[in-house]
């Protein structure tokens, strides 16, 4: 009697151990479709944003009013605060991810189309594959991948390769150098936040990353002397009052959550649908200019970034050998 007990005590406390992963991992392919659609959309956004607010101040303010909106929100839910020990962490990848990669795409906007910006964010699993060869598990480099950072270089080449005119265009220049830059710094951040593990729930951590990157690059946007120029049309109120709901709030805290609990090879396919709306959007909305090359190097691109992944998965399987 005493053993049918305690096995039927053992089947109902793993029922509800598989109940609750299954409830955490639906969850997390709910986040990451939600990044595959809002992310698309906040280039537009942004773009729309940059035409009459500053960028370093637009893009910190964001951070600065979502992160203490999320904040308390959590707390009123009952969720505990980081320890100090997560604080540190949480910074790093908070100043990435929206210190550096956010903040120097909507630097970018100002000189680069929304749509063309997207598709050169595509690169990140290039970068995200490449920083993690140098780390002690990371994969390996492979023909798979040589090959595809390759066709993704030729597709970025094709781009550009049609209009050097535009790259001769101081500003267009500095766009492009920006993107990169953005680039490596969410790349970085992303790997870092995978890797480092730290006790706080993926959602407060989020919000906390918000507040810091938000505080940083406000105090930055005024220090330049951008509060000066700081003044909301209705069409840039809503891309901001847009981008902190949606970007920020729901699609960030997706991100994050997302990474915390699936593979970050798969996290990042985010980048194959991406570009894919927010071509469309620039086109509908802003009449942005979609050519025959920028198809075939979008094309081209994405296979590159496939062949990436097949490569790092082949390499895992490898080294877990």
């Amino acid at each position: 009697m005493y053993d049918d007990e305690k096995m039927i005590n053992f089947r109902l406390v793993f029922g509800a151990n598989l109940l609750m992963k299954k409830n955490e991992n639906f969850k997390a392919y709910a986040a990451w479709i939600s990044i595959c659609i809002i992310w698309g959309t906040t280039y537009l956004a942004i773009r729309i944003g940059v035409e009459d607010l500053p960028p370093i101040l637009f893009a910190g303010l964001r951070w600065l009013i979502a992160g203490p909106i999320l904040f308390v929100f959590l707390r009123l839910k009952g969720m505990p605060l980081p320890k100090k020990e997560d604080i540190i962490p949480m910074a790093i990848v908070g100043l990435a991810l929206l210190g550096i990669g956010n903040g120097f795409v909507v630097f970018a906007e100002q000189s680069i189309p929304s749509g063309l910006t997207s598709l050169l964010i595509t690169t990140v699993p290039f970068w995200i594959v490449g920083l993690e060869t140098l780390m002690p598990k990371g994969a390996r480099m492979n023909l798979t991948i040589l090959f595809g950072l390759l066709l993704g270089l030729s597709g970025i080449v094709l781009i550009f390769g049609g209009d050097l005119d535009s790259l001769l265009d101081p500003k267009f220049f500095v766009g492009v150098i920006s993107l990169m830059i953005a680039v490596v710094g969410w790349s970085a951040g992303t790997l870092y936040s995978k890797y480092k593990k730290v006790s706080v729930h993926p959602l407060m951590g989020a919000s906390v990353q918000m507040m810091i990157a938000g505080v940083v690059l406000t105090i930055l946007g005024i220090s330049l002397g951008e509060s000066s120029s700081f003044h909301f049309s209705q069409d840039s109120l809503i891309a901001f009052v847009y981008l902190i709901i949606f970007g920020s709030i729901i699609g960030y805290t997706s991100y994050i959550y997302a990474i915390a609990h699936l593979p970050v090879s798969l996290v990042s396919t985010y980048a194959y649908v991406n570009p894919i709306i927010a071509l469309f959007l620039g086109w509908l909305v802003l009449n942005e200019k979609i050519t025959l090359e920028i198809f075939i190097a979008a094309a081209i691109i994405l296979a590159g970034v496939a062949l990436v992944k097949r490569g790092t998965s082949i390499s895992r399987v490898k080294f877990i050998k």
